[in-house]
């Protein structure tokens, strides 16, 4: 039996009642056209057959009293969706599983409600960053809505706070776009919010860019996708135990602490995002404790439009134009071995991904039936920070804007990188966390120990970081 997500509200935790109106289609501002346009072989993969949700909370401007922001999103999103109209459609599948669109024009779900709860009450219960009270009031899952096929393609629910604050929540189908694709819709809903009338960044769909070739021609080590030839470990959910979320920030001192664990030569050369994932990969092996020999995969989305040049992707391209290189390795040499070994892995894995491994990817999933990506030991890391700066007219940027929870669909092992600002108003990143209770209970304490001195650093000595670790 599959275990449990308990909810993410615990006594001392922020209760509050959402007041709903009926759900309703938004369909264009303005009459457009009628056709059916066929996806890329890049987004009709098994792996993006699901819905993915964001969330945004905005302060309250007191310039904008006289302003409802669910009726300036509304009409905002109609005049929207005449630019991106196949948004309004519906996903039909044809042989070999292809994924098109039906540009039907019939719109997507929009629902209007009000909170009896104020910004300030999130902010004071720390509870500006997922998990979310209540998320599931705050984005609500109308019947139907998730399905992958003849459904509305996004779903959004702007929720009125009392203190005249808003919280914009939103659910997209992942095949139509990608974080990236997703962030310039919205952005354009910004822009008309201000009074434009035609978007700064014009949409382009020209999804045969990531079409398979004619002949196809698979030239990469794939291994993402290799065949799951028996059941998944399920090393991820504790055998039963019981799975919790929870949320960790890593600032300037957490990431001073983790470089001081690497090769000075290796950390200088290394991102942050490339340290932080090395680092988090490593130390939930850890905290999972699985056979020493269990492969363990890491799984790093990659955007791959800066690669593509022959022919590049138009700046307005919203689907989904990324990659799931794969590090490997075993448990036991990511936990005995020192960081670097898996920052090593993760920097290959990285730069794995140029044109032609695109170009090859688009070729396997046309000549292998659109597989999805192995998830056996598998921890996935996604870079959502491109939605901090969602700014929505009067109301400026989010105080929070990002991923609502950890994990997706039935992918529970995934983390995303959230821009947040602490209390202390420290920027850096947010990460949320899915694992058992006695996982995360371990998880805890090797990043407390990391964090408070009392881990060797690469050359021996004691690490003198004492910032705390930042457990949400």
């Amino acid at each position: 039996m599959e275990p449990q997500i308990p909810p993410p509200l615990t006594s001392d935790s922020l209760t509050f009642k959402v007041h709903r109106r009926q759900p309703e289609l938004v369909s264009p501002a303005k009459p457009t056209p009628r056709e059916l346009k066929l996806l890329s072989d890049i987004d009709d993969q098994e792996g993006l057959r699901f819905h993915i949700p964001t969330i945004f909370f905005y302060r309250r401007n007191p310039t904008a009293c006289y302003s409802d922001p669910v009726a300036v999103i509304r009409r905002a999103l109609a005049e929207t969706l005449v630019h991106f109209y196949p948004m309004a459609g519906r996903l039909r599948e044809g042989p070999n599983r292809k994924l098109a669109v039906d540009c039907t024009g019939e719109g997507v779900l929009f629902i209007e409600a009000d909170a009896d709860v104020t910004l300030v009450e999130f902010e004071d219960k720390d509870a500006l960053r997922p998990p979310f009270p209540c998320f599931e009031e705050l984005l609500f899952d109308v019947e139907g809505s998730s399905e992958v096929l003849h459904a509305p393609m996004i779903l959004i629910q702007v929720t009125r706070l009392k203190c005249g604050g808003f919280i914009l929540a939103l659910r997209i189908n992942h095949a139509i776009a990608d974080a990236a694709g997703l962030s310039l819709f919205l952005k354009t809903m910004c822009e008309f919010t201000r009074g434009s009338h035609t978007p700064t960044v014009a949409p382009a769909w020209e999804r045969h860019l990531l079409n398979a070739r004619v002949p196809a021609n698979v030239t990469q080590a794939h291994r993402e996708y290799d065949e799951q030839t028996s059941a998944r470990t399920e090393c991820a959910t504790g055998d039963g135990e019981t799975l919790v979320r929870q949320s960790f920030f890593f600032g300037g001192g957490e990431m001073s602490a983790i470089r001081r664990l690497l090769p000075s030569n290796l950390a200088n050369r290394s991102t942050d995002l490339e340290m932080l994932t090395s680092f988090l990969w490593r130390h939930r092996t850890a905290a999972l404790r699985p056979d020493p020999n269990k492969e363990m995969r890491l799984i790093f989305i990659v955007n791959a439009r800066p690669k593509l040049r022959n022919p590049p992707l138009p700046p307005g391209y919203y689907g989904n134009a990324f990659a799931f290189p794969v590090a490997i390795a075993t448990a036991r040499e990511l936990t005995e071995k020192p960081l670097e070994f898996a920052l090593r892995l993760v920097k290959d894995a990285k730069s794995s991904v140029t044109e032609e491994y695109m170009r090859s990817l688009a070729d396997l999933m046309a000549t292998s039936g659109r597989p999805g990506f192995n998830t056996d030991g598998a921890y996935l890391i996604s870079d959502v920070r491109i939605f901090g700066d969602v700014e929505f007219g009067i109301w400026g940027k989010p105080v929070y804007g990002g991923i609502g929870t950890a994990g997706v669909s039935n992918l529970l092992e995934c983390s995303f990188y959230v821009s947040f600002e602490n209390r202390k108003g420290e920027r850096g990143i947010v990460v949320p966390v899915c694992l058992p209770e006695k996982a995360m209970k371990r998880f805890v304490e090797e990043l407390d120990a990391v964090f408070n001195g009392l881990v060797s650093t690469s050359k021996g000595s004691k690490s003198s970081n004492k910032v705390i670790m930042s457990s949400l």
